[in-house]
Order: structure tokens, then C-alpha cells, then sequence
């Protein structure tokens, strides 16, 4: 599934609000419970959408199907890899956290060859996940021989939200042939999230127990809900429908670049040369999946 000059720009822009979640989530996870952090992060981005959604005179729809759909969404896309990456930010900066999202697109082509008849795999794409692979074994296994225990689990879970977010890039395929717009598709799995997220993050995090954060904090929880969440969701499912999930998958290709600058000059991580490593093996298996630079390279531009 090609994409057009229009869908890269989108891309692009998504790649970079995204890439600022990760910054605005190492900002308030030191701060503030990551389940709680998770909650309003879904709770402020489902309440914009729903005003955006009255703004636009969209009446809700309440089918039972359609809800089940917003539900194991929400879990996928939402509570699981959120859960995950932001108790991942408690122990590893926020550019390391992002180079391994990078890793998203290899799990979605595995999980789509199986799961849809559309993105079946390929040569470049079984050299692209290989090439992921070292990447990732670069940066673990550097953790691993140094003895970073913390380090390793925190990486681990950015695995594992990455396989959550393949896992909703297609099952979010099915929402093209639902009578819904992308914006409610966005409304609908964040209203869910933030249902589930209520009970789990009071018997967790107890937050009337904890103290109120400052306003720094504050904005980078209203920041990460409101552009990195309601608008990225927005642009993300409507891109998901035109362009597929390998491709939309692609947006993780970008998204380090911001994430590590944005935490090398405000929060002043820094990164080992392992990790550029790795980034650089994850990155050219992205660019080995996505396959337009080799097809143009044999036919000569």
C-alpha cells in the first residue's frame, strides 16, 4: 500500500507529537504514579474528543460490536503499551525508550502476515526484521553484560508495548468497514481506556494520597493528552485506513529523532554509543521494510 506526499507530511507530523510524548512523559512519571499518569493521559484526550465530536454534530453510537472493538483497542493501543513504556521511563531515559518503539513496524509485520491478507511478508521485510533484531540486541545485551538489571526490565516492557501497538494496528484495520469517523474510532477506544484505567489506578496508586504536582508537570500531562493523544490519534487512524498497518507502523522510524532531542537538551540524557548503534540497525531495518529506496535504486531513480 503506497502513500502519497499528503500521508508522509501526516506522518511525519505524527511522528513528531509522538516524539515529544515520550519527553512529556519523562517529565511527569518522576513526579506522578505511571497508572495515574496513564489515566489522564486517556481521560483529557477522551474528553476533548467528545467535545470536538459535539462541536461537529456527531451523535454517539452505542452497538455492541462496536463497543467490544473500542474495548480490546483501548487495551492494545492504550492501557497495555502505556502501562508499559511509562513504568519503562522510571528507569530508562526517554530517547532509549523511544529507539525501542522503533521496533513497532518489525512486530507488525509479523502479526500482519498472519492476520491480514493484504501485508503478506516479503524479502525486504524478513531482512528489515533481522536487522531489527540486532538492533535490539545491541541495546539489551549491552544492559546485560554490564549487569543493569532496573535497565533491562524497563527496555524489556518497551518490547512489549511495542508488540501491543503492532497488535492494534491491526486489529484496527476492521474499524475501515464500520459506518464511524476516525475521530470517534479515536474518542471511542480513549473513553474505553479511561473506564478500565479508573478502578486500576485508584486500588494502585491511591491518588488522593499523593501530593499535587507542580505546574510544570501539570502542562506536561495536558500537552501529552491533548496534542501527543487526542490530535496524534486523529491523524493516526485515518492514515491506519488509507495506508495500512505496516506502513503507518513507519511513524516509529521518526519518532526517536524528536524524543532524543528533546531529552538531550531539556532533561539532559544522554545516550551511549551502543544505543546510536542500535538505533542505526533499527533504522535501516525500517528502511529495508518500507522497500522504496531499493525499487528505486534498481530502476534508477
Amino acid at each position: 500500500m503506497q502513500m502519497t506526499p499528503r500521508e508522509w507530511a501526516l506522518l511525519t507530523f505524527l511522528s513528531i507529537i509522538w516524539g515529544g510524548a515520550f519527553f512529556f512523559v519523562a517529565v511527569a512519571v518522576h513526579v506522578v504514579p505511571p497508572l495515574t499518569v496513564v489515566f489522564l493521559r486517556v481521560g483529557i484526550a477522551a474528553l476533548a474528543l467528545l467535545l470536538y465530536l459535539q462541536i461537529k454534530g456527531e451523535k454517539l453510537q452505542f452497538e455492541r460490536s462496536l463497543l467490544l472493538a473500542f474495548l480490546v483497542m483501548g487495551m492494545l493501543n492504550n492501557i497495555i503499551p502505556f502501562s508499559l513504556l511509562f513504568w519503562a521511563q522510571t528507569n530508562i531515559s526517554s530517547g532509549l525508550a523511544s529507539i525501542l518503539n522503533a521496533t513497532t513496524p518489525m512486530f507488525s509485520i509479523i502479526v500482519a502476515h498472519f492476520a491480514l491478507a493484504d501485508e503478506k511478508m516479503a524479502a525486504n521485510k524478513i531482512i528489515g526484521v533481522f536487522l531489527g533484531l540486532f538492533g535490539v540486541m545491541a541495546l539489551v545485551g549491552g544492559s546485560v553484560i554490564e549487569g543493569e538489571n532496573i535497565a533491562i526490565f524497563g527496555m524489556i516492557a518497551c518490547l512489549g508495548a511495542a508488540l501491543s501497538y503492532a497488535c492494534a494496528a491491526t486489529f484496527g484495520r476492521r474499524f475501515r468497514t464500520m459506518d464511524v469517523s476516525n475521530s470517534y474510532v479515536a474518542f471511542g477506544q480513549l473513553t474505553a481506556s479511561t473506564l478500565v484505567m479508573i478502578p486500576v489506578m485508584l486500588i494502585v496508586d491511591r491518588p488522593w494520597e499523593l501530593a499535587m504536582p507542580g505546574t510544570g508537570v501539570v502542562l506536561a500531562i495536558v500537552a501529552l493528552a491533548l496534542i501527543s493523544t487526542a490530535l496524534a490519534y486523529v491523524i493516526y487512524f485515518q492514515l491506519l485506513a488509507s495506508v495500512g498497518a505496516v506502513n503507518v507502523a513507519l511513524v516509529t522510524l521518526l519518532v526517536p529523532v524528536s524524543a532524543i532531542l528533546l531529552g538531550t537538551i531539556f532533561l539532559n540524557e544522554i545516550l551511549e554509543t551502543r544505543h546510536y548503534v542500535g538505533l542505526a540497525l533499527i533504522l535501516t531495518g525500517l528502511i529495508a521494510v518500507d522497500g522504496r529506496l531499493l525499487r528505486k535504486s534498481t530502476t534508477g531513480g
